[in-house]
């Protein structure tokens, strides 16, 4: 038989958790980050305004205004680093890590620090801390001063006759007791609130920002990597591999045409092996040429291209319009996503005919793009999500933040477009 004990009811437990405020030790953190906050926020506030004053007085001349305000950013920038420092030891925020360029003393670090959004976020905490930030700490303090006293009225009434008012004040000495943690939490934790938002050095929308251009440029420095890697496996396989598989082709067909006196076994082994060199060295060539082939590297996307319509199964019409070369991550990635667009095509689309074109246009924001367009007039019906195939070719064109779209209803034709950002 299974007997549960039931757990105590919120209400029941409400008792519990409000005395446990009194002894909590983020109470007395809080109430130290009042008292501190208190001083720091008044005199920052009685600074902050003599310098307002003063710079106000001072209209009439540049030179008072000019050292008012330099000396208010110094103030305000002082004053952020102790409060941030306060906040982060009383209660634990965590600042994240500002990326704004480093402040110096001249006329054009001035005026840029104070054209910056964090400038007057940060102003805009010390002077609402300069009024907050003594109320709050005066309201946390005579809580708990003011509580004691009530609850100790039976006592001064002692001598002269214990009254109704006295047990209700000792009744509003306990209550107001047990409400003085929170109360001290709930001040604290609206200063940590308004701190949050304005004492940032970045927003977050900043920090996204700076985190997509670390990230963009980490990618493009990926894609470099990998392009060079490529390349230098295309160069060590032409230069190595490949031209010992050529020499063991002609030394056995050498062989095979002048060992005319070997036995019948041995020539159909001599024919197999020539054969199977010959295989072996258009199969490397077809793989040296998927790496990374020589001759985009030396004549550019127009020639590789031709190459690669003069080799497919099926007659391609070929259009290329560039008046110059791009980066070469760009004519790598065009090369190879029609490439593996027109094997694709002569492979699975039951397509006579394919089109290519290649052209360099400007979009409306002016920006110049590589535009690819394969189409064939093939059966239709292709789907990335059948195959790595058509997958793989969007996620080169999005390696480069190109835009790449696919449109193949069933019975054709099967468009391919994508566009490549060309700057470099």
């Amino acid at each position: 038989m299974d007997i549960s004990v039931p757990q105590a009811l919120p209400w029941r437990r409400a008792p519990r958790v409000i005395a446990a405020g009194l002894w909590d030790g983020r109470t007395w953190l809080a109430l130290v980050h009042l008292v501190t906050g208190g001083i720091v926020g008044t005199l920052g506030g009685i600074v902050i305004g003599v310098l307002i004053g003063t710079g106000t007085a001072g209209l009439v001349t540049l030179v008072i205004p000019a050292a008012a305000l330099a000396a208010m950013l110094i103030t305000s920038a002082a004053l952020t680093a102790v409060q941030r420092s306060r906040h982060t030891a009383f209660l634990g925020i965590r600042w994240p890590a500002d990326h704004s360029p480093p402040v110096t003393f001249t006329w054009r670090s001035i005026i840029s620090v104070v054209g910056m959004a964090k400038t007057w976020r940060q102003f805009s905490y010390h002077v609402i801390a300069g009024v907050y930030g003594w109320f709050a700490a005066i309201l946390a303090l005579v809580a708990w001063t003011i509580a004691p006293a009530m609850m100790a009225a039976p006592l001064l009434g002692l001598g002269t006759g214990l009254g109704v008012r006295h047990w209700l004040l000792l009744l509003g000495g306990i209550i107001l007791l047990l409400a003085a943690p929170w109360i001290t939490r709930g001040l604290a934790e609206l200063d940590g609130l308004i701190a949050r938002q304005l004492l940032v050095g970045t927003t977050r929308a900043q920090q996204l920002e700076l985190r997509v251009t670390d990230l963009t440029v980490s990618r493009d420095s990926t894609v470099d990597a990998a392009d060079a890697e490529r390349r230098r496996i295309e160069r060590n396989l032409h230069d190595g591999a490949q031209q010992r598989l050529t020499s063991l082709a002609m030394n056995l067909g050498i062989a095979r045409a002048t060992l005319t006196d070997l036995p019948d076994d041995a020539k159909r082994a001599l024919a197999d092996a020539h054969e199977e060199s010959k295989q072996v060295l258009t199969d490397l060539r077809d793989l040296v040429r998927g790496l990374h082939p020589a001759v985009l590297e030396d004549r550019g996307l127009d020639a590789a291209l031709s190459a690669v319509a003069a080799r497919s199964p099926i007659p391609v019409r070929l259009k290329v319009d560039m008046e110059r070369r791009v980066p070469r991550d760009i004519e790598a990635v065009a090369y190879f996503v029609i490439s593996e667009a027109l094997t694709n095509t002569a492979r699975h689309s039951g397509a006579a005919h394919a089109a290519v074109e290649v052209d360099l246009v400007d979009d409306a924001e002016g920006r110049e793009l590589l535009r690819l367009r394969v189409v064939d007039d093939g059966r239709g019906g292709a789907d990335p999500e059948s195959g790595t195939g058509l997958r793989g070719l969007a996620d080169r064109v999005r390696s480069v933040d190109g835009r790449f779209t696919l449109t193949s209803p069933l019975g054709g034709p099967t468009t391919i477009e994508a566009e490549l950002p060309c700057a470099s």
